[in-house]
């Protein structure tokens, strides 16, 4: 029975929408791929089909998941709430679990081929930078899973974030921007009312979303939130092949990126 295309799909829908209708969008999206194409997850490095792909990506980031527990010598409570959570919210059962935890266990054993597991992924996706964005930010999720970055899991995300490409200036900056971007999200849903959505935290955070500073002219400001708006376009995205199931994603990121903006200008007028 194929049904690897629904899985992933459904792991893309929930994850990038948070909610279960964008989880059922992407299991649907995923179905289309199962009717008529097989899956190997074996091989990593030379994925040929879109299933493919996803199956590769879906293994390292377990993997790699576990290499980032493990980073400081011990898995914590935290972070196995933060890998099961995961499973939970992907629906995995069963032998499908079990294949999502050997990936989780796989990366926690000493030796873990990092730099390995990290060129097969990239050649299995085909560099595709939006993937390779998305895997990395997973991995930050899980280095905060207990509200902390220490100095090994710091340096586990410049070794996979130079594995992917990315300088430790754009790293840092990225930990920076996912973080900001993250509050500025729950603090915008949560709040949903002026006091705490001016509040010189949130403004903060809005900088911190765009990239810029409180000391960069309005036109600096409003370039940074163009170019943050061109990169995350939907359309754009998906005309450059970005996976249909990851379409919410762009939505939310352009949504918050169009929040951002708006409440700094409104406090600058």
């Amino acid at each position: 029975m194929r049904i690897w295309g629904k899985v992933l799909g459904f792991l893309f829908g929930f994850m990038l929408s948070k909610n279960i209708i964008g989880a059922l969008l992407g299991a649907w999206i995923g179905h289309r791929f199962d009717k008529g194409i097989g899956l190997d997850f074996s091989s990593l490095g030379g994925a040929k089909s879109e299933t493919d792909r996803q199956a590769a990506f879906f293994y390292s980031t377990f993997s790699v998941m576990g290499y980032i527990a493990k980073a400081n010598g011990q898995v914590t409570q935290h972070e196995i709430a933060f890998a099961t959570a995961y499973m939970d919210k992907l629906g995995l059962r069963g032998e499908l679990r079990q294949q999502a935890q050997e990936a989780f266990r796989d990366g926690k054993t000493t030796g873990f081929p990092l730099a390995e597991r990290l060129a097969k992924l990239k050649s299995a996706v085909a560099n595709r930078q939006d993937l390779l964005l998305l895997f990395l930010e997973i991995q930050i999720q899980v280095a905060f899973a207990d509200g902390n970055l220490d100095k090994d899991e710091r340096e586990a995300l410049h070794q996979i974030a130079n594995g992917l490409g990315y300088s430790a200036k754009e790293l840092d900056k990225l930990l920076e921007m996912i973080i900001a971007g993250a509050n500025f999200h729950q603090h915008g849903q949560a709040g949903g009312n002026n006091s705490f959505a001016q509040s010189g935290q949130q403004l903060a955070n809005a900088y911190k979303v765009l990239g810029v500073t409180e000391q960069d002219s309005a036109s600096d400001i409003k370039k940074a939130y163009r170019k943050l708006m061109s990169q995350h376009h939907p359309d754009k995205l998906v005309a450059k092949g970005l996976p249909p199931e990851m379409m919410e994603m762009a939505k939310q990121k352009a949504q918050d990126i169009q929040a951002a903006y708006e409440l700094i200008s409104a406090q600058n007028k």
